[in-house]
């Protein structure tokens, strides 16, 4: 527990190794000045996964690292468990030992007193599973199953792993996800959200594409790192398209209401 709760929180969801659109985050005015700087997983996964690492970790007690289910497969791949994503292959192939162990040991879920919001939980996926999917359009009974474990006095909750950014009620208590920096589905740039006063507001930092991705040629050693980051940098993939993706699993085929 931290002796005093932030008032400031700046919330970041899968930066995947993207560290042109990271820096540029981190470089916005209430970033800098946010009291913390949460980030709710999928650290690594993606052609920067060290420097991206270590941009995190060099914010020192200001920052707080969730677990993702990517990092989780970071991890599992270097202890020689298959791996069908080559994003998390690659950073679990050149983190080292230090940088493993850190991703290791990052908690899921997190409970956090924040300002005006009281306790929130940070998670990736859901606060019962870091890959759960839970959109915005998600039926309240499905989001009443991923939160029953909660007590009733958490009353905001804050995710990521779906790559799009979303604040809704759900049965009274608030849900925000702040979209993704390293992956985002929609418009390209990096995606966040701050919280302050017991209000939230979503943001996009937007970046210079083509500089990213030259940058990420440049100084990547991802096989393929151009066409990687022509896909998830420049955002090809539309928010639709990855709702009708993500749909089929958080159930809604399922007969319930």
């Amino acid at each position: 527990m931290r002796a005093n709760p932030p008032e400031t929180v700046a919330l970041l969801s899968d930066t995947h190794g993207v560290l042109p659109v990271l820096e540029a985050v981190l470089a916005e005015p209430e970033v800098r000045s946010a009291d913390l700087v949460v980030v709710t997983g999928d650290l690594v996964s993606g052609p920067m996964p060290v420097e991206t690492l270590d941009a995190l970790t060099s914010l020192g007690d200001r920052v707080l690292l969730v677990r993702g289910n990517a990092d989780r497969e970071v991890v599992e791949a270097s202890r020689g468990a298959a791996c069908e994503h080559p994003e998390s292959v690659f950073a679990a192939e050149i983190l080292g030992a230090d940088r493993l162990a850190l991703l290791a040991g990052l908690p899921h879920p997190v409970t956090l007193a924040v300002q005006g919001f009281g306790d929130v939980v940070l998670c990736h996926g859901s606060p019962r599973d870091d890959d759960e999917v839970v959109l915005v359009d998600t039926r309240p009974s499905r989001w009443a199953e991923a939160f029953a474990d909660l007590p009733d006095s958490v009353r905001t909750v804050c995710c990521g792993h779906t790559h799009m950014p979303f604040v809704r009620l759900v049965d009274r208590r608030l849900v925000v996800n702040p979209g993704s920096v390293g992956m985002p589905y929609g418009r390209p740039g990096g995606a966040w959200a701050l919280l302050r006063g017991g209000q939230v507001s979503l943001r996009h930092t937007p970046v210079d594409v083509d500089a990213a991705c030259a940058r990420i040629v440049a100084e990547s050693a991802y096989p393929d790192a151009a066409a990687w980051a022509d896909e998830y940098v420049r955002a090809v993939h539309s928010d639709v398209e990855a709702l009708a993706s993500f749909g089929p699993r958080d159930g809604r085929t399922s007969s319930r209401p």
